[in-house]
């Protein structure tokens, strides 16, 4: 099988952390005392929630009354949150008007998900705190917020592979999932190595990208390339016009070498340009998880969410934003948080298990960011409280339970998830063994629609430790 050139993408990666450090080297020298700013990313896998985050995160900043345990917001130091033109003139806005509409107009929905980079400045006015900070007048801090997807994200840890070792590992995991079924029969009707066929090339493409499709329907995260998956307007193109194949001779002109060149241009023309042009510059990050959907979807789906959020934080570059750090190695995460989302599916008796669940879940993820100098935490949150709690009696026993209207229907329903051990490992453990469903139960997911609000001045839209995530990410700056 054809492999990439090693030295041609080590000059690049050479090349482009001497760029990232003159940069960030330019930007310290030519600006000591401008205003500063923070980049905050936000990514997660499909249905997280990511567009829900940012909208709600930035409206609770304007309207901080629901803010309490960001102690900022508590003690009155945040005096003014504005909106402010980004500074990436080519990079969309993130349409927090329309979004917030859509949580809290007359009919509430939620927002379409993310589908490419978006940026959006909040800018905060804060009064310093102690004795001297009646001297020093308030300070403004730019907040930007990146919004991208989680699968573009995962790509990164593409650029460490060649095309024969990911035609192999996607080959080996996808074989004994029925969503591949379609695209393994179209893979058995081909030949590595005949002479490159555009039609053929565009069908075994076009079947790939729809395992993709149907492998994230079922709860899987590992569904990469991620511009399968949001193609915008390279759609059609050969770049996304490639699929894994299996280990063969690739002579010359044969659609194995065809392939091989394609998923190297993937990563030189649409991975790298990503990494150099949005990831690498991030300060903070936030990693949002559905572990409530994975959990529905069962072991399979819990075990893959593990190991993908294992390439995520691979994908980070970990540590200190001292001076002489950014100087010689370019700039670096400095904390990552991740969220498991939707908490309000949850009683609020059943969230230290869910948190706990998390923790476990990106425990190796975080023991390395950790070992890299960089801060780590997780936590349980919903952006925006869809359900009330209530308790039901089921055969004798209190059940605790959650109401809300379901998306597709707007019918009242409640929800028992089931009920989540105490000790993450009796479902971590049979996960990562192989088993194909809970033995000790199952766990049911709903999609509830966001209710209408009625919010008092002052307050934002009403949340699940938003505050928390917010003093995590950047308490320390305010």
């Amino acid at each position: 099988m054809a492999r990439g050139s090693g030295v041609t993408g080590l000059a690049a990666d050479v090349a482009e952390g001497v760029l990232r450090s003159a940069e960030t080297l330019g930007g310290v020298v030519a600006s000591p005392f401008s205003e500063p700013t923070l980049r905050l990313g936000v990514t997660g896998l499909a249905r997280a929630g990511k567009t829900v985050f940012i909208t709600s995160l930035v409206a609770n900043l304007m309207q901080r009354g629901r803010m309490t345990q960001l102690s900022a917001a508590r003690e009155g130091r945040i005096e003014a949150a504005y909106l402010q033109p980004q500074p990436d003139d080519t990079v969309p806005r993130f349409e927090f008007e329309n979004h917030l509409g859509a949580l809290t107009g007359p009919a509430p929905h939620w927002p379409d998900s993310t589908r490419a980079v978006s940026e959006l400045r909040l800018s905060l006015r804060i009064r310093p705190a102690g004795m001297f900070g009646g001297l020093t007048g308030p300070r403004i801090l730019h907040l930007d917020i990146i919004d991208y997807p989680g699968e573009w994200l995962l790509d990164l840890a593409l650029l460490d592979k060649d095309y024969a070792d990911w035609s192999a590992d996607v080959l080996r995991r996808i074989k004994s999932r029925s969503a591949a079924a379609g695209f393994l029969a179209a893979l058995d009707e081909a030949d590595p190595d005949a002479p490159h066929a555009e039609p053929v090339a565009q069908a075994l493409a076009k079947a790939f990208a729809a395992y993709l499709q149907a492998a994230r329907a079922e709860g899987y995260s590992d569904c990469t390339p991620g511009r399968f998956l949001l193609p915008g307007d390279l759609a059609g193109s050969p770049v996304l016009t490639f699929a894994p194949l299996p280990e063969s001779a690739a002579p010359r002109g044969s659609m194995a070498r065809e392939m091989a060149r394609r998923f190297e241009a993937y990563k030189a023309q649409v991975v790298r340009p990503f990494f150099r042009d949005h990831f690498a510059r991030i300060d903070r990050q936030v990693v949002l998880v559905d572990a409530l959907g994975a959990l529905h979807s069962g072991p399979p789906a819990m075990e893959d969410l593990r190991r993908a959020m294992g390439d995520i934080l691979a994908a980070f570059r970990p540590g200190t934003n001292g001076f002489l750090n950014r100087l010689l190695r370019g700039k670096r995460v400095e904390k990552i948080l991740f969220a498991a989302t939707k908490a309000d599916h949850l009683h609020h008796q059943q969230h230290p298990q869910m948190t706990a669940i998390i923790e476990a879940l990106t425990q190796d993820a975080r023991d390395r960011a950790r070992f890299a100098g960089a801060q780590t935490a997780a936590l349980s949150l919903a952006s925006l409280r869809a359900t009330t709690e209530e308790m039901r009696t089921h055969n004798g026993e209190d059940l605790p339970c959650v109401r809300g209207l379901l998306a597709d229907t707007q019918r009242p329903a409640a929800l028992y998830p089931g009920r989540l051990p105490e000790d993450p490992s009796q479902l971590l453990t049979p996960a990562r063994q192989g088993a194909e469903r809970w033995l000790d139960g199952s766990y049911a997911a709903m999609r509830f629609a966001p209710q209408p609000l009625t919010l008092r001045p002052g307050e934002g839209p009403p949340h699940i430790r938003l505050d928390r995530a917010a003093e995590f990410l950047f308490g320390d700056r305010l």
